[in-house]
């Protein structure tokens, strides 16, 4: 069975970040660069079933040269190569051109099942992966939690969790899955894992590489245009409701409650 896991970097969710001068970007000189969480569990998943299904697990990312580190990462955990799509045009590039520009790397490339992470915890749009899918002309199952491929390895029923219930879904391979938190616990890279990384294939490929017209990709090619970004507005500063007990707190609380927030 031939795996891909599609890995976007992101910024650490530990990192400050702030808008730049242009305010419709962000500043990343001091930013921790890392794997989407979401990608971590498709990393897994796909593991999971190489081991129990033998075969190879290619991931593919898009981006500057600092991705090989996030590829490289999953290389430590046990994916078997990696494709890494460079090329200054990308930047700025929306989520329909980022789709265009994976999908292009990956078409020639044999494959069962596809991951990606539901959405990236930067841009938070959740694009992507459906848009690879269509464009690559398979199913795509989103927002998964459970993955069982069958023995014969044609077919995959999926599981997706729905307003309190499960949603359980059957599909012919291959197929595209975006992975939801809740699907696996990702493994850590060894230690003798990433020294075997080192040595493990990564292939870099431009846009002219895929047969892709630059023209068609970075900020000026966008269908989805950021006009502004701003911060969340400051929180009001906290209140300590006083009162000498419990009951005096209570029913100080219930007043600033009726009087100032006039929530009840």
């Amino acid at each position: 069975m031939n795996i891909i896991v599609c890995l976007k970097q992101v910024p650490d969710t530990e990192s400050q970040i702030k808008i730049g001068s242009d305010g419709v970007s962000i500043v990343t000189d001091d930013i921790k660069w890392v794997m989407n969480p979401y990608d971590e569990f498709g990393v897994e998943e796909a593991l999971r079933l190489k081991e129990k299904h033998g075969g190879e697990v290619t991931v593919v990312g898009l981006g500057p040269k600092r991705v090989t580190e996030s590829i490289r990462t999953a290389l430590a955990m046990g994916a078997d190569k990696g494709v890494l799509v460079t090329d200054d045009a990308l930047e700025g590039s929306d989520a329909l051109a980022t789709a265009k520009a994976i999908a292009a790397a990956i078409k020639d490339l044999e494959y069962d099942v596809i991951f990606t992470g539901q959405r990236g915890v930067d841009d938070d749009q959740g694009l992507v992966g459906a848009a690879v899918a269509e464009m690559l002309g398979i199913p795509q199952l989103s927002l998964i939690v459970k993955v069982e491929v069958a023995e014969d390895g044609k077919t995959v029923k999926v599981e997706r969790p729905i307003e309190g219930e499960t949603l359980v879904i059957e599909s012919s391979l291959p197929a595209l899955i975006t992975a939801q938190k809740g699907l696996n616990e990702p493994r850590y890279a060894s230690l003798p894992g990433i020294m075997k990384a080192k040595k493990k294939p990564l292939e870099e490929k431009s846009l002219g590489d895929l047969g892709l017209d630059a023209s068609e990709f970075g900020a000026d090619a966008r269908k989805l245009k950021i006009l502004e970004l701003t911060p969340p507005p400051a929180r009001k500063a906290g209140k300590i409701v006083g009162g000498e007990t419990p009951q005096e707190k209570a029913a100080e609380l219930a007043k600033l409650l009726h009087e100032e927030a006039k929530v009840l």
